[in-house]
């Protein structure tokens, strides 16, 4: 598990789920301040409709 706050571009990769969208959840999160939900990734370019099911391999700390 891995905190969406915290975690690289490379270790947001690394989950099977995310792969690809490292970078841009990075730069979302820089731009607009830390994650209070997972399901805040949805408004992140690229990963409309990729949050669901994720609660098991994120956290938000």
């Amino acid at each position: 598990m891995i905190d969406i706050n915290t975690a690289s571009a490379d270790e947001i990769d690394a989950l099977p789920q995310l792969k690809g969208h490292g970078y841009e959840i990075v730069r979302y999160r820089e731009e607009r301040g830390r994650f209070e939900a997972v399901r805040q990734l949805e408004e992140v370019p690229g990963m409309a409709g990729k949050a669901a099911g994720l609660e098991d391999a994120i956290r938000v700390g």
